[in-house]
């Protein structure tokens, strides 16, 4: 039988750290996967401070998620662009590069990504 599952990223099930302090990812596992607040601080960029980790040319994961507070920018491989500011639900196709946009960190909560998210 099924059971409830409540979990808090205020004691995740795991904690990954990107180098230099740009940004870190906490993730809990729900037993359907796992789900990601991550914090981005101003500056951070996905091709320069998750790329060298992966070895991809772009984000090759896919994000469906929540902007809690901060503002995202994303550029899709195809030259396609958006912005997410709070409030908003994302869906992003893997083939794309991500930044922080303005001087506040970006948080957002993703519920498909975070699984291999930042891992070699």
């Amino acid at each position: 039988m099924a059971r409830i599952v409540s979990k808090s990223f205020d004691s995740p099930d795991e904690v990954r750290k990107l180098d230099g302090g740009m940004g870190e990812i906490e993730l809990v596992n729900i037993d359907s996967g796992m789900v990601g607040r991550a914090t981005f601080q101003p500056g951070w960029r996905w091709s320069e401070h998750v790329k060298p980790i992966v070895g991809t040319e772009s984000c090759q994961v896919a994000h469906a998620g929540y902007q809690v507070s901060g503002r995202m920018g994303v550029r899709m491989d195809d030259g396609e662009e958006m912005e997410f500011a709070p409030g908003d639900v994302m869906r992003i196709p893997p083939g794309h590069d991500g930044w922080v946009i303005g001087d506040e960190p970006s948080v957002m909560i993703d519920w498909e990504g975070m699984t291999d998210y930042a891992t070699p």
